[in-house]
């Protein structure tokens, strides 16, 4: 099984960056790839996502995602609870792995298959195996430095890659 990676997102008051590394990792033990593209843009560049969880899952759930946003001309929100409200209740997508942090230039979410949808109070999102090493260096760059948020996801990746194996510092980063 495919699994592990890290995705960061934050929001200040000038944009919304949100990066993501390139490892895909098999097993415990085997690197598979280290150029992974896990965040890109949707809806004509106006919503970002990134995902961590099983590969083919997460891309499945992305285009669930996208034609919510088609189906719901662009609203991030609505179409996030829709999305959640499906995957929650279909017998196929409930046995989805993976995780999705979707923003646009006004909100920040993490979308679950549990039917959660969560807007962080601090405009700071993480996902996957290095999450929590991102999210605590985030939050500090964010409290205590003038660092822009793409320049924020940069760092806070970097140092999350330092400590998870499950996370490379060949990060892609798409801001709004």
């Amino acid at each position: 099984m495919f699994q592990a990676t890290t995705i960061l997102a934050v929001k200040t008051k000038e944009k919304i960056a949100i990066g993501g590394d390139g490892q895909v990792t098999m097993g415990q033990s085997t690197v598979m790839k280290h150029t992974a593209q896990k965040v890109r843009t949707l809806f004509n560049g106006k919503v970002a996502v990134g995902f961590a969880g099983s590969v083919a899952d997460a891309f499945a759930l992305e285009e669930k995602f996208e034609a919510k946003l088609d189906q719901y001309s662009g609203n991030l929100q609505r179409s996030a609870i829709e999305l959640a409200k499906e995957w929650r209740s279909d017998s196929f997508l409930r046995k989805l792995d993976a995780l999705l942090i979707a923003c646009d230039k006004d909100s920040l979410l993490i979308i679950s298959g549990n039917g959660e949808v969560i807007e962080p109070d601090d405009g700071v999102a993480s996902i996957g195996s290095g999450s929590m090493y991102a999210l605590a260096a985030a939050r500090a760059l964010l409290r205590h430095s003038n660092m822009s948020a793409d320049e924020i996801v940069k760092e806070a990746m970097l140092i999350a890659s330092e400590i998870c194996v499950y996370t490379n510092s060949n990060i892609k980063i798409v801001s709004l």
